[in-house]
């Protein structure tokens, strides 16, 4: 599915299920995050797409963290330690240190590489240098 339409259809549902259930109508959630009436059914529809200010707010409104707007796949910080979290678990010690030398490794390899402008830091291939 589309981002926009994800987010859209996000916002729907969450205003459906407002207040447990009762729900609240576009014009009253458009009304409380003080926008134009039409602006919810455009975010829903994905006509308009709202801004991470939007976002901002209408997690403050819904209560719940501005991650709720997009897919779990699209959140890959939190997904990508999650998973080296759940395959670290049942490791010994020394090699739990071993994946954080090796992670922080690659970390500084891939700032080395921003700095220089090349991707990989290290010797030049082909025998140069």
């Amino acid at each position: 599915m589309e981002l926009f339409r994800y987010v859209g259809e996000r916002i729907r549902q969450l205003r459906s299920n407002y207040g447990g259930g009762a729900g609240i109508s576009q014009e009253s959630l458009a009304n409380a995050l003080k926008m134009a009436a039409n602006t919810v059914s455009r975010w829903e529809t994905g006509t308009y797409r709202p801004s991470l200010e939007d976002l901002e707010k209408l997690s403050r409104f819904f209560g719940v963290t501005i991650l709720e707007f997009f897919p779990k796949d699209n959140n890959p910080p939190e997904s990508r330690v999650a998973a080296l979290l759940r395959a670290a678990s049942d490791l010994p010690d020394s090699d739990v240190e071993e994946l954080q030398k090796y992670a922080e490794f690659r970390r500084a390899r891939a700032q080395v590489g921003r700095q220089s402008g090349r991707k990989k830091a290290g010797r030049p291939r082909g025998g140069e240098g």
